[in-house]
């Protein structure tokens, strides 16, 4: 179970971690998490390029040292990139210092201040922890659901279309699980977005 919309009391609870961008502007703000990924990740940047958008590439560490040519190509596209650990951990079932140190080790890798949290999960005491080491920590507005695999395509693209407005963070993920989803969805989302005056920037172009 998921919430395809943020609640505003879900913000309210967790109001030091960024949920939106406060803007009265026609801005959204494409987030991509668990890559990079040898498809996902070249498709993504194709559709981005297609449509003059800038988005924001949560990367794990381990994917950037598999794949760092595509990490470097993200960069150079001028997208915002951001540290998700290294490994993917779930900070719900993660010892603090654990899970601290695998931020750590990702940022060997990802220099960035911007860290999101794996299943948007993480302890209060690690929440603090990485705000004192100068980290914003950026959860979402909208979720696309494009890694449930029980949810069509079409109703992945819907999702965002229906629930997203001015200064909305969304979530997709630059994955193989999610890759059936994202690769209908994104376009199509980028298109009705576009057609409607939207920009799509980075968050650090914020």
């Amino acid at each position: 179970m998921y919430f395809v919309k943020t609640p505003f009391w879900l913000k309210k609870l967790f109001k030091a971690y960024t949920w939106h961008v406060n803007t009265a502007n026609k801005e959204l703000y494409l987030t991509f998490d668990d890559g990079p990924h040898p498809v996902a990740t070249p498709f993504v940047l194709q559709q981005l390029t297609d449509f003059n958008a800038k988005a924001s590439f949560f990367c794990l560490g381990k994917n950037v040292l598999e794949h760092p040519a595509i990490y470097q190509d993200i960069m150079q596209r001028g997208h915002t990139v951001g540290n998700h650990t290294h490994n993917h951990l779930n900070g719900w079932k993660t010892s603090h210092d654990v899970y601290v140190d695998n931020v750590d080790q990702a940022s060997a890798h990802i220099v960035s201040d911007f860290f999101r949290p794996p299943y948007g999960r993480i302890s209060n005491k690690a929440g603090k922890t990485l705000r004192k080491k100068g980290f914003d920590i950026i959860m979402w507005d909208v979720l696309s659901g494009d890694f449930d695999q029980s949810l069509s395509p079409e109703n992945c693209k819907r999702n965002v279309v229906e629930k997203a407005g001015s200064g909305s963070i969304i979530v997709f993920h630059d994955s193989e699980k999610a890759f059936p989803n994202l690769k209908y969805a994104l376009p199509r989302v980028l298109d009705h977005f576009g057609s409607q005056g939207f920009v799509f920037k980075g968050l650090a172009d914020n």
